[in-house]
């Protein structure tokens, strides 16, 4: 992975340089349901406003374009995702079922996203700790508002910590041409009321690092948030594009090591959280799809979106130009287990 930390690109550049509405990446996996919703009763889920129907024969998942009882009367319908098939590739991984969209010659499960403090079969993962959220906006734009997490401590104050400056905030990041990973420092940060009172950390304040590893072209955000006193918050946070103006998150936690009341509580915490993201996501929308939209503002917290920003656009030109290839420096099956700041040892 790149090291190194960019500055943030001139403002003149972000504000000439940035298409949204172009951007239809494809060649990717889509984590587009939780495993355990998908049986043998058809289901429907949407990428890129592109139908996908969802069902299980013999238990092995199947994906295609068109209702299992219409298949064969919508044949001469069959499109180029599934190579005139109807069905598109699918593979069961670490809870989720994932379709690829794009060429099926080139579907391969070398570039399902690897999620190292998930289970691969996804069989351990209680109901509970899965969620679903929609929302009323892009997904580029919902990831800029996970990549800068400062707006969590006014907008989620009760989760992720209370009122009152830190001792130290500082962000870092780094990048591939196919991923984005965003790293918070904060030293002597309030307590959230939640993690006090659910969590049982009777301290005032707390150290927090929390990892946002990003893959560009499915919107996929792994995230592993540390708190110290305290304990690891990690989860999965797919925005599966189900359109211009709509986005799909299948949530999916992993907090065995905290305790019991938290583990129950906190997944529920996305419906309290997610809404209230939406409160601000929906207004922007428009504004951040307009290719004459007025320039950003920035303070020394954007340099992640900036830089997702460039990123994404140079992934969009070289698919115009027809290359969908993933670069040498590109390997999304990566572990990524050291980059989060993950420690075996404790698992």
């Amino acid at each position: 992975m790149n090291s190194k930390v960019d500055a943030v690109p001139s403002r003149q550049k972000l504000a000439t340089d940035w298409l949204p509405s172009n951007f239809d990446l494809r060649d990717t996996w889509f984590a587009v349901a939780h495993a355990n919703h998908v049986s043998a009763r058809p289901i429907k889920r949407v990428m890129h406003a592109r139908q996908c129907y969802l069902w299980r024969e013999n238990g092995t998942p199947v994906a295609a374009e068109f209702h299992p009882l219409h298949m064969a009367a919508m044949k001469s319908e069959y499109s180029e995702f599934t190579a005139g098939s109807g069905y598109f590739p699918v593979a069961e991984r670490y809870g989720y079922v994932w379709v690829w969209y794009g060429n099926p010659a080139n579907a391969t499960l070398d570039l399902l996203p690897q999620i190292p403090f998930l289970p691969r079969d996804g069989s351990s993962i209680p109901a509970y700790m899965r969620t679903t959220v929609r929302f009323d906006g892009c997904s580029p734009l919902s990831v800029e508002n996970l990549l800068d997490l400062t707006h969590a401590d006014f907008l989620h104050g009760e989760v992720v910590g209370g009122e009152g400056e830190a001792e130290s905030d500082e962000v870092e990041y780094s990048h591939t041409s196919e991923t984005l990973t965003r790293t918070r420092i904060v030293t002597h940060k309030p307590v959230s009321p939640v993690m006090r009172w659910v969590g049982g950390v009777r301290a005032k304040y707390q150290d927090f690092r929390s990892t946002l590893h990003v893959h560009l072209r499915s919107n996929l955000c792994i995230s592993y948030p540390r708190f110290r006193p305290g304990f690891d918050i990690p989860n999965v946070q797919p925005f599966v594009p189900s359109g211009k103006y709509r986005s799909r998150v299948n949530q999916i936690f992993n907090l065995q090591a905290a305790p019991l009341p938290f583990r129950h509580i906190m997944p529920r915490m996305a419906y309290v959280v997610g809404p209230q993201d939406n409160s601000v996501v929906r207004p922007q929308t428009p504004v951040y799809l307009s290719d004459n939209a007025p320039r950003d503002l920035h303070s020394r917290f954007d340099g992640p979106g900036a830089r997702y920003r460039l990123l994404m656009k140079k992934l969009w030109e070289r698919q115009q130009n027809g290359d969908f290839s993933y670069a040498g420096d590109a390997d999304p099956g990566a572990d990524i287990a050291a980059l989060l700041g993950m420690d075996r040892a404790l698992e």
